[in-house]
């Protein structure tokens, strides 16, 4: 009975020991948050495709044809080699540059070999993220900025061959970021990766903004798009030669539907 008197003695002093160390134990450290900069790529949520996206909502349209003959006249022209950069852009907002800059890239990327990266360089009105169901993320401003590698801010998007490099947080110095020697480098390395890949870039209009003139400088080609009877013949002819006549590869007319009439019957009879 000793022996049991002392084990239950001892057993007793212990619990005691060891209630007063978990009473007085500092507590543990909380586990670390992740950030969203931490969440792979391919595993930020899409919501849905923007139906403006005719490429992808309406593949056997009319305007989804416009845009494979856009891509024809791009990829094959008729003297030189193809421009692997090319920036799209308009004389005022609202005439459908990051429609059309969608658009392309997404016609383009649909093809049998080619790769297409589209940039969102509008850092004061972006959205090319939301046309392709994202929402919120970190992207070229943070690059510009030195913050985040180009890896960690490419997203492969649910369409084959097309990464998205999203404009990312409205920063207060987008004509600095947009003029910087760090674009210029960016734009550089993104041409010379790889070899069959294409680079479309949507642009602030030219004539609100002063970025864009510096864009061009870099790019091997622009697109300038028109919004029928919005925009004056004279204001765009004079941004058209501000961004340079030799880089124009051409002019989308956009919202013109008249001509179209006819030309639907024949699309529609063809193809039924």
């Amino acid at each position: 009975m000793g022996k049991i008197a002392e084990a239950l003695e001892k057993h007793n002093k212990e619990r005691v020991i060891q209630t007063e160390e978990l009473l007085f134990r500092e507590p543990k450290e909380s586990p670390p948050q992740v950030s969203s900069r931490e969440i792979p790529r391919d595993l930020i949520p899409e919501i849905a495709y923007d139906p403006k996206l005719v490429t992808l909502s309406a593949p056997d349209s009319v305007d989804a044809e416009n845009f494979k003959v856009l891509r024809a006249q791009i990829l094959f022209p008729k003297e030189g080699p193809a421009p692997k950069t090319i920036m799209v852009t308009s004389t005022f907002p609202g005439e459908g540059k990051s429609f059309t800059s969608a658009n392309l890239a997404i016609s383009i990327a649909l093809g049998i070999n080619e790769h297409v990266l589209l940039v969102d360089c509008d850092l004061r009105r972006p959205s090319l993220h939301k046309a392709l169901g994202y929402g919120p993320c970190l992207g070229l401003c943070e690059y510009l900025m030195g913050k985040e590698s180009l890896e960690d801010l490419i997203m492969r998007t649910k369409i084959p061959k097309l990464s998205l490099l999203p404009a990312g947080p409205i920063p207060s110095n987008p004509s600095e970021l947009l003029s910087s020697k760090m674009m210029r480098s960016f734009l550089e390395e993104v041409r010379n990766r790889y070899d069959d890949r294409y680079i479309i870039i949507d642009a602030t209009p030219s004539q609100v903004t002063s970025e864009t003139n510096v864009l061009a400088q870099y790019v091997d080609g622009i697109i300038f798009v028109v919004m029928s009877e919005k925009s004056p013949r004279d204001t765009v002819k004079r941004s058209v030669e501000n961004l340079g006549k030799k880089k124009i590869l051409g002019v989308v007319f956009n919202g013109y539907n008249q001509s179209y009439k006819g030309y639907q019957r024949y699309y529609k009879k063809y193809y039924d």
